[in-house]
């Protein structure tokens, strides 16, 4: 029996063992009957532990492929015919997905993070409360607050109703417990809407620029995306289809533009929706953090027709790893909504609902807005006076009052000068985002996405100054 273990890879010298006897095991080399060596023997032999060299034999012998006789030692067993076959399962039949899994682009490993860092929609993890998270989850996880069975897919009763109150207070919103869903982030939310109310070829129409992964999304469902073009009032509701079954909107702080959408194009919407029997989407993603100015209305508290769903989030308010939002429905879809999300995971986590629940109800919650609304204000002002006072008339900044990102178009330029500098900046190690991407169709604006959630104000500083010296007078 020959075999060799890298003694460097320490982590998996026990799958070493085990996939080397293994492969033994099904070509032949080692046939039914035959002894392998002690495994005292075989750990001297390969100059490892004889726990680890035990290890291996155990999960061969879960596999059926070796076994224990008494003062024989473990003996390799006949392997059965049905047994995974030698090389990889792609050399069998290829499989075929749906053609539009073929369609959507293959997703790419996140890059890794710019040492000066302006990724988009990355709140300061240095903000979050960790010890009193730590101390309320602790608590959650004890013997008597745990349950051993399956909940309301809906989510915990005290999150809805702290929810409910929750964004009553923070953005009118009106609704009560029963109307709320916990989810898995605002995506899964709008999973969920689609299942429910999108057949195969449903127009859709979103925001161009708009959010990709919403895009996707309902791609993937087998709608028809039509982009719908912003102007400085938002959604440009004269250019929806007049098929749309549904419309997607991010209102209080467009995404990526940052644009407000105004009261006389809401109420635009709203009517185009009724009149033509559509929903609407409104996905409120960051308008905790508002800097200036009186917070215009919600579509859902203008909707009087029980036409718009309403999505948050708690990604960019706590962390995007805690992975939980939610979605307001009028009473006509909550059935079929909870039902869709029974089928996609059964419920949200458990522990986390509660913790999240208690956060909101003692007013910690309320306690962190303030502390971060007032961190990422300051940042925000140091972003906007930093760009004006670099490139000055060279880029044009949207004006945003909110958020966690800026968005700024280049006074002249297109995509080949924006790609050229948005990768002149990431070799001078500043990470900033091309706008164009954000665009379905062929783009037409072309500039920068800078969030400033992962980088201190100090940081800000420093790092428009890397990219004033990286794109060298191009702007």
């Amino acid at each position: 029996m020959d075999l060799h273990v890298d003694l460097k890879d320490r982590r998996d010298l026990a799958g070493q063992i085990y996939r080397g006897l293994r492969a033994q095991i099904l070509d032949g080399r080692l046939r039914g009957g035959e002894r392998v060596p002690p495994t005292r023997e075989l750990a001297r032999r390969l100059g490892v532990s004889r726990n680890t060299v035990s290890v291996a034999y155990e999960w061969l012998g879960a596999e059926g492929l070796l076994a224990g006789r008494s003062r024989a030692g473990s003996i390799v067993q006949e392997p059965p015919r049905e047994h995974a076959p030698r090389g990889r399962a792609s050399a069998g039949v290829k499989l075929r997905p749906r053609a539009i899994w073929s369609e959507l682009p293959t997703p790419r490993p996140p890059e890794p993070p710019a040492r000066h860092d302006f990724r988009v929609g990355i709140p300061d993890a240095a903000l979050f409360p960790f010890e009193t998270w730590r101390r309320l989850m602790a608590r959650q996880l004890r013997a008597s607050a745990m349950t051993a069975a399956y909940m309301d897919p809906s989510g915990q009763p005290e999150l809805r109703e702290a929810v409910a109150r929750h964004i009553g207070v923070s953005r009118g919103v009106r609704a009560d417990a029963t109307d709320v869903l916990i989810t898995h982030g605002a995506q899964q939310a709008l999973d969920l809407i689609g299942r429910v109310l999108l057949e195969p070829g449903d127009c859709v129409a979103v925001e161009e620029p708009g959010y990709p992964p919403a895009r996707l999304l309902f791609q993937s469902l087998g709608a028809r995306v039509v982009p719908v073009p912003v102007d400085a009032e938002g959604l440009d509701v004269s250019a929806l289809p007049d098929d749309a079954r549904l419309v997607y909107v991010t209102p209080s702080h467009q995404f990526p533009l940052g644009i407000v959408m105004s009261p006389a194009r809401r109420l635009a919407l709203l009517d185009w929706a009724r009149q033509r029997d559509a929903v609407v989407i409104e996905d409120d993603y960051d308008s905790e953090f508002r800097f200036g100015g009186r917070p215009l209305e919600t579509l859902h508290g203008l909707d009087r027709s029980g036409r718009v769903l309403y999505v948050g989030s708690f990604s960019k308010v706590l962390l995007p790893g805690l992975r939980l939002g939610f979605l307001v429905a009028p009473p006509s879809l909550q059935r079929e909504l909870r039902l869709a999300k029974q089928v996609a995971d059964s419920h949200s986590q458990l522990p986390a609902q509660a913790v999240l629940a208690r956060f909101i109800d003692t007013g910690l919650l309320a306690r962190h807005l303030r502390k971060t609304r007032r961190e990422y204000e300051h940042r925000h002002a140091r972003l906007t006076e930093g760009l004006t006072r670099h490139f000055g008339s060279g880029l044009r900044l949207l004006p945003s009052v909110a958020g966690l990102h800026l968005c700024a178009t280049f006074a002249r330029g297109g995509a080949r000068l924006e790609k050229a500098l948005t990768g002149q900046a990431r070799a001078a190690g500043v990470g900033v985002e091309a706008l164009s991407p954000y665009f379905a169709g062929a783009p037409t604006r072309h500039g920068w996405v800078l969030g400033y959630g992962a980088l201190t104000a100090d940081g800000i500083d420093e790092g428009l100054r890397r990219l004033r010296a990286s794109v060298a007078g191009a702007l």
